[in-house]
Protein backbone atom coordinates (compact mmCIF):
# COMPACT_ATOMS: atom_id res chain seq x y z
CA UNK A 1 0.00 0.00 0.00
CA UNK A 2 0.76 3.79 -0.54
CA UNK A 3 -0.36 6.08 2.60
CA UNK A 4 -0.27 9.48 1.37
CA UNK A 5 -0.65 12.60 3.98
CA UNK A 6 -2.65 15.71 4.04
CA UNK A 7 0.64 17.23 3.94
CA UNK A 8 2.67 15.52 0.83
CA UNK A 9 4.26 12.90 2.87
CA UNK A 10 3.86 9.62 1.00
CA UNK A 11 5.13 6.40 2.61
CA UNK A 12 4.77 2.95 1.40
CA UNK A 13 4.45 -0.30 3.02
CA UNK A 14 2.51 -3.65 4.32
CA UNK A 15 0.35 -3.61 6.87
CA UNK A 16 -1.65 -6.91 8.50
CA UNK A 17 -3.84 -4.99 11.01
CA UNK A 18 -5.78 -2.40 8.49
CA UNK A 19 -9.43 -1.92 9.22
CA UNK A 20 -11.24 0.53 7.38
CA UNK A 21 -13.11 1.70 10.32
CA UNK A 22 -10.20 1.81 12.92
CA UNK A 23 -8.55 5.03 13.51
CA UNK A 24 -4.71 3.65 13.28
CA UNK A 25 -2.87 1.14 11.88
CA UNK A 26 0.76 -0.28 11.90
CA UNK A 27 2.79 0.22 8.28
CA UNK A 28 6.29 -1.27 8.01
CA UNK A 29 8.08 0.76 5.47
CA UNK A 30 9.37 -1.08 2.11
CA UNK A 31 12.55 0.16 3.05
CA UNK A 32 12.86 -1.11 6.40
CA UNK A 33 10.48 -4.65 5.85
CA UNK A 34 13.46 -6.70 7.89
CA UNK A 35 11.17 -4.73 10.94
CA UNK A 36 10.06 -1.60 12.81
CA UNK A 37 6.17 -0.50 11.98
CA UNK A 38 5.10 3.06 12.24
CA UNK A 39 1.95 3.77 13.53
CA UNK A 40 -0.19 5.50 10.87
CA UNK A 41 -3.17 7.71 12.09
CA UNK A 42 -6.07 7.74 9.48
CA UNK A 43 -7.23 11.34 10.15
CA UNK A 44 -3.79 12.41 8.94
CA UNK A 45 -4.29 10.61 5.85
CA UNK A 46 -5.16 12.25 2.30
CA UNK A 47 -5.76 8.69 1.10
CA UNK A 48 -4.50 5.21 1.20
CA UNK A 49 -3.52 3.25 -2.34
CA UNK A 50 -3.61 -0.58 -2.73
CA UNK A 51 -1.01 -0.55 -5.20
CA UNK A 52 0.09 -3.68 -8.16
CA UNK A 53 3.51 -2.26 -7.45
CA UNK A 54 5.45 0.32 -5.57
CA UNK A 55 6.97 1.64 -8.91
CA UNK A 56 3.83 2.07 -11.42
CA UNK A 57 3.82 3.45 -14.82
CA UNK A 58 5.25 7.27 -14.55
CA UNK A 59 4.26 7.29 -18.39
CA UNK A 60 0.42 6.24 -17.87
CA UNK A 61 -2.27 9.01 -18.62
CA UNK A 62 -4.60 7.39 -16.04
CA UNK A 63 -8.38 7.68 -17.53
CA UNK A 64 -10.63 9.83 -15.26
CA UNK A 65 -13.72 8.72 -17.12
CA UNK A 66 -16.09 5.62 -17.83
CA UNK A 67 -15.88 4.12 -21.66
CA UNK A 68 -19.61 4.10 -23.02
CA UNK A 69 -21.21 1.28 -22.16
CA UNK A 70 -18.78 0.35 -19.11
CA UNK A 71 -21.20 -0.62 -15.89
CA UNK A 72 -19.22 -0.82 -12.67
CA UNK A 73 -20.92 -2.08 -9.37
CA UNK A 74 -22.01 0.42 -6.97
CA UNK A 75 -21.91 4.17 -7.73
CA UNK A 76 -19.55 5.99 -10.18
CA UNK A 77 -18.32 9.16 -8.70
CA UNK A 78 -15.64 11.30 -8.77
CA UNK A 79 -13.61 12.73 -6.22
CA UNK A 80 -11.17 15.51 -5.87
CA UNK A 81 -9.02 15.62 -2.88
CA UNK A 82 -8.26 19.05 -1.33
CA UNK A 83 -4.87 18.96 -3.57
CA UNK A 84 -6.43 19.27 -6.87
CA UNK A 85 -6.28 15.78 -7.67
CA UNK A 86 -9.09 13.97 -9.44
CA UNK A 87 -9.89 10.09 -8.91
CA UNK A 88 -12.76 8.66 -10.95
CA UNK A 89 -13.83 5.26 -9.99
CA UNK A 90 -16.96 3.48 -8.37
CA UNK A 91 -17.77 2.68 -4.72
CA UNK A 92 -20.14 0.43 -2.73
CA UNK A 93 -23.64 1.46 -2.60
CA UNK A 94 -23.06 2.05 0.88
CA UNK A 95 -20.78 4.90 -0.13
CA UNK A 96 -21.13 8.09 2.39
CA UNK A 97 -18.54 10.72 1.77
CA UNK A 98 -18.60 11.42 5.67
CA UNK A 99 -18.18 8.25 6.69
CA UNK A 100 -14.00 7.28 7.10
CA UNK A 101 -13.09 3.60 5.17
CA UNK A 102 -14.94 3.91 1.91
CA UNK A 103 -12.75 2.03 -1.06
CA UNK A 104 -13.18 2.88 -4.62
CA UNK A 105 -12.00 0.94 -7.39
CA UNK A 106 -10.59 3.31 -10.29
CA UNK A 107 -11.71 3.61 -13.32
CA UNK A 108 -9.26 2.84 -15.79
CA UNK A 109 -8.25 -1.04 -15.53
CA UNK A 110 -5.03 -0.23 -15.94
CA UNK A 111 -4.29 2.06 -12.95
CA UNK A 112 -1.57 0.86 -10.71
CA UNK A 113 -4.29 1.52 -7.90
CA UNK A 114 -6.26 -1.61 -7.15
CA UNK A 115 -8.71 0.22 -4.72
CA UNK A 116 -8.29 3.83 -2.82
CA UNK A 117 -9.57 4.12 0.23
CA UNK A 118 -10.72 7.85 1.77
Amino acid sequence: MVVKYIDGTVMKGFTQNFSPNRDWFYLTPVEKSSGGTIQVFVKRLKAIFIVRDFIGNPKHDERKKYVEGENPPGVKLEVTFTDGEVMVGSASLGYDPKRQGNFIIPADPDSNNIRVIL
